[in-house]
């Protein structure tokens, strides 16, 4: 269309012609060409995009109500298995999920949570990157007259929620410390990878001190670092610390990606500390036999996922329901592995 316009100026067209191409701008618009045909639209599918611009794709035509999903971290194994859970009950209604990953940053968690608002959805389950930092986002969701219902982590203000499951945290760190203290009697120096942003983490470090404090064996923490829940933060952070601790007899990471961080620095260093995580993901579970990974305080990220989710739909129903809802958590070692199986969650 510029190159018409420029021959119209150019008096270079016939009277006739200049007639039919001012008659066919004003048929459309200008930065449509007209031989485009319109775009498809697209299949419904989970979003799975992190950062400022990570968006949830828009529902499909056909009705069905509309839920959210968030979580700290959608990369993490244990939570692809709690979301994938959530998901296989929304879908059995005949509704939809939108998923957003906040990759561990809280402002773009509320500003994905904003998103969804705008969106239209009725049921929003919330699982904070930092328990203090989304409040902002779920006083949103209450100004929009939006049900929260928790998993995995609280949030600073458990009020704000319909009803939250989670497995017992503390539990799954005093567990791995009961363990260590029956393992090393003589105790020693330990190291803890944890996460003060993160309750569950917080949580399972506590139980895991508490363990060791009941055991009556002395161990000294002689460094503790914010891992962030995260494997190559875990690794640097276990690096460091190794460095200037080589002889420590052990170290407790608050989830299993920190453990597996852990792990690849002490091989790294030709170390051999017992090494602690908490989850029960298969990818831990595998080396438990014959390597430092010593136990991984377990939880079930399935049974979360599908307990939240069918804890709305009760709510839903009119049903009154449980404000917390704990699952189990437990050991598991090269002892017992063989119960639970190497290939998936329990």
């Amino acid at each position: 269309m510029f190159k018409m316009k420029k021959k119209i100026l150019s008096a270079l067209l016939s009277t006739a012609m200049l007639a039919a191409v001012v008659a066919g701008c004003g048929s459309k618009p200008a930065e449509a060409p007209a031989e485009a045909p319109a775009e498809e639209a697209p299949a419904e599918t989970p979003a799975e995009e992190s950062g400022d611009d990570a968006q949830a794709e828009a529902p499909a035509e056909g009705g069905g109500r509309v839920f959210g999903y968030t979580c700290m971290d959608g990369t993490n194994p244990f939570f692809v298995a709690l979301e994938g859970a959530i998901r296989e009950v929304v879908e059995a209604h005949g509704d939809t999920l939108l998923s957003v990953d906040p990759g561990n940053d809280s402002n773009t968690q509320i500003d994905q949570i904003e998103d969804l608002i705008s969106r239209g959805v009725e049921i929003m389950f919330v699982n904070p990157v930092d328990a203090d930092g989304i409040i902002p986002a779920l006083d949103a969701l209450k100004e929009a007259d939006i049900p929260m219902f928790g998993f995995d982590t609280q949030v600073g203000d458990m009020s704000y929620l319909v009803s939250y499951a989670g497995s017992d945290n503390y539990n799954a760190g005093y567990v791995c410390g009961e363990d260590l203290a029956k393992k090393v009697p003589e105790g020693g120096d330990i190291l803890v990878l944890d996460s003060p942003t993160m309750q569950s983490v917080t949580d399972r470090t506590d139980g895991f001190l508490k363990a060791i404090e009941d055991s009556g064996v002395t161990f000294n923490i002689v460094g503790q670092q914010d891992a962030q829940g995260n494997q190559q933060v875990a690794n640097e952070k276990a690096t460091d610390l190794l460095t200037a601790h080589p002889d420590v007899v052990a170290i407790f990471g608050g989830n299993d990606p920190t453990a597996l961080g852990a792990y690849a620095a002490a091989d790294a260093a030709g170390v051999t500390p017992l090494i602690y995580g908490v989850d029960g993901s298969p990818d831990v579970k595998k080396l438990l036999e014959g390597t430092v990974l010593e136990g991984t305080g377990a939880q079930s990220p399935i049974t979360i996922g599908k307990t939240i989710a069918e804890t709305a739909y009760e709510w839903l129903d009119g049903k009154e329901v449980e404000a917390f809802i704990p699952i189990e958590t437990f050991l598991i070692t090269s002892e017992n592995v063989g119960d639970y199986g190497l290939d998936g969650w329990q």
